[in-house]
């Protein structure tokens, strides 16, 4: 499971109380569109984030959106200690491709690992977050929700060192070969 939890509590704590300022308030509708992207459904109240925002009918629009995404991603790498991991795995893997030359294959091999392994992070950190709020004493059902949501992590990243061996070692191989 990812570290880092003391500081995240109180950052989810302000995001679920609507203290934070942000994407913590804004309206969605149910089926995941954001409100403002079409004709509301008349049959289905928006989701909102927040009472405040509710009241004041405030849109969702596709920035706010991208916007929303980018702090969760941001609340991972300030909160969890193996997202920073993965971000230094990360930079040595792009300076190693640039250092060696890789090839366009090789690049997009890389880039889908390293956003496999960013996306299986932030989401081993939401799954994290809602079992804590749901579960605030242990639980055993709780601990292996933590577990699995980690060891998806793992299996992305063990995938993504695999990947890295197949397109590094055979450049690192003839560099050394001379």
């Amino acid at each position: 499971m990812s570290g880092g939890a003391g500081g995240a509590d109180a950052a989810l704590a302000a995001e679920r109380d609507g203290a934070a300022p942000g994407c913590a308030g804004e309206p969605m509708r149910r089926d995941g569109g954001a409100a403002g992207s079409g004709a509301p459904d008349a049959q289905e109240p928006p989701f909102v984030r927040n009472a405040a925002d509710k009241h004041a009918r405030a849109r969702f629009t596709l920035g706010r959106a991208f916007a929303c995404a980018g702090s969760g991603f941001a609340f991972a790498l300030r909160t969890q200690r193996n997202m920073k991991i993965h971000v230094a795995a990360a930079v040595a893997a792009v300076a190693a491709g640039m250092a060696l030359g890789i090839d366009g294959a090789a690049w997009a091999c890389i880039a889908l690992c390293i956003a496999a392994v960013f996306a299986a992070e932030c989401l081993n950190t939401a799954v994290e977050a809602v079992v804590d709020l749901v579960s605030p004493e242990y639980a055993e059902l709780a601990r292996r929700a933590k577990d699995c949501a980690a060891g998806a992590v793992l299996v992305c990243a063990a995938g993504a060192v695999c990947v890295a061996a197949a397109v590094f070692l055979p450049r690192l191989a003839a560099l050394a070969a001379g």
